[in-house]
């Protein structure tokens, strides 16, 4: 059986989870989606996980989504003599080109696209953000810097520009070889990371075409400035809040959190948030109230997914962390104020379209006739899901589809339930006893229930939904 509630939950597979044992804990603990990161692993380590996943999913009969996280361009100065140094405050230090280990006053800084884009007075992040520099004077090959904050640096440690837009490409050679590997494979989502513009996911487009929807991570000022094009273009979207935190004031992250929620909600994008929901339960069995309240937080703001990092991928305890996450999400579909919530938060101007209407239609007659079970989506594309998801009702979302690679990629998409038959999509007259029958054997439905029942004639054409009909289980 699919999980029972309607947000998801991503968890990202690492060393503390990759045995085939782990992953099946993980499964029935609530998780809908995997993430595999590949600014770690192996393409072998990789290939491994995600067959015993897919084993799995066919052994449960379930449709399990996995995404394949790429690196991106990751911004890093380079080693220390003596592995680290003390950087103190009012200090002159300098970032160049030079390929020497550094010391207290110097250290490589290998982008030249860094250099490129500085000038007098800007700022840069090391560290996590917990070292400040202020550019006091800079050239093609280096920069001349004053510390603003101090403290402890080591070698590899990351950089980030805030409100600075790099001319890169958020695809790196090493992404292109990743993301070669991941389609072949097969995986459902590809994520990019630091996306700075639409045109970064124009590029990844081209790259990926149809066969894999691409995530697009928002963790850049720049990104926040393109939001609506970036949505548009992309099929999903994540909220990675750890960069965003270090390249936005930290105050700001709840704000841009639910203007980006909204605003897939308005495209019907499937959104994620992420980044240390329940960080502290890397090394605790429990997580603190603050990340509890997180959680809750993301749940009634209407996110699709909620996704773990490391607290699964090396975490002492990843099976805990996703039974805390499905608690909670439980705990608040169960509250009578969320759903009054997602009806608030619905909008009356967001209709785009004749699928738009139907599915809006749709949600609207599921809390007016009695005894509504579902609402059954019938989709070659995914479309009529998302835009169902959308509404945000109070019901099951039970899409069913002839292609299996788009019930594989629908875990993501808030309270879908995948279901593949090929039959339902030859001829108008299976449509009603093909989602009854998928509804009654999976729990859905019981004789005296309605099912709302949406689709695009004809039958199979991609991106068309124009019917809406309602069925009585007798």
């Amino acid at each position: 059986m699919p999980q029972k509630t309607h947000t998801k939950i991503l968890a990202t597979i690492g060393p503390s989870s990759a045995s085939k044992e782990q992953i099946e804990k993980l499964i029935d603990a609530g998780c809908d989606a995997f993430r595999f990161n590949f600014s770690h692993g192996t393409h072998a380590e990789h290939k491994e996980r995600f067959d015993i996943v897919r084993k799995l999913a066919k052994e449960r009969n379930r449709h399990i989504t996995l995404v394949a996280d790429m690196q991106g361009p990751k911004l890093r100065v380079g080693e220390f003599k003596d592995g680290s140094i003390l950087l103190k405050e009012g200090q002159k230090f300098v970032l160049d080109m030079t390929h020497e280990l550094g010391d207290e006053n110097r250290v490589e800084l290998p982008h030249k696209e860094i250099f490129a884009a500085l000038k007098k007075g800007d700022k840069l992040l090391l560290n996590d953000g917990n070292i400040v520099l202020l550019v006091k004077d800079c050239n093609a090959n280096s920069a001349v810097t004053e510390v603003l904050v101090g403290g402890p640096l080591s070698g590899h440690k990351g950089v980030n520009l805030p409100n600075i837009k790099l001319p890169i490409s958020a695809i790196t050679e090493k992404d292109r070889n990743d993301l070669a590997f991941a389609l072949k494979l097969g995986f459902d989502w590809i994520s990019l990371s630091f996306v700075q513009s639409a045109n970064d996911v124009k590029e990844a487009r081209e790259l990926i075409g149809d066969k894999a929807w691409i995530i697009s991570k928002l963790e850049k000022p720049s990104a926040i400035d393109d939001l609506e094009e970036i949505i548009k273009l992309s099929d999903g979207i994540m909220v990675a809040r750890g960069d965003l935190g270090v390249e936005c004031p930290l105050p700001t992250v709840p704000v841009l959190q639910k203007r980006i929620v909204t605003a897939c909600r308005k495209y019907a994008r499937p959104v994620i948030i992420a980044t240390q929901m329940l960080e502290s339960m890397i090394k605790a069995p429990t997580p603190t109230r603050a990340e509890v309240s997180d959680v809750a937080t993301a749940v009634y703001d209407g996110a699709d997914a909620v996704m773990l990092s490391a607290e699964t991928a090396a975490g002492s305890y990843p099976v805990e962390a996703v039974k805390m996450m499905n608690s909670v999400i439980t705990q608040v579909e169960n509250d009578p104020l969320f759903f009054k919530l997602m009806t608030n938060s619905r909008s009356n101007n967001c209709c785009f379209g004749e699928a738009d209407s139907i599915t809006f239609a749709a949600s609207d007659i599921s809390s007016i006739l009695e005894k509504v079970a579902c609402i059954v989506t019938y989709t070659s594309s995914g479309l009529t899901t998302f835009l169902t998801a959308k509404e945000r009702p109070n019901l099951p979302i039970l899409a069913i589809t002839s292609e299996p690679k788009v019930a594989d990629r629908l875990g993501l998409v808030w309270g879908a339930k995948s279901f593949v038959n090929k039959e339902s999509f030859k001829s108008f007259d299976k449509i009603e006893d093909i989602a009854v029958k998928i509804a009654v054997e999976n729990g859905f439905a019981k004789s005296g229930d309605h099912i709302i029942i949406t689709a695009g004639f004809p039958l199979g054409k991609k991106g068309r939904t124009n019917m809406l009909h309602t069925v009585y289980v007798k």
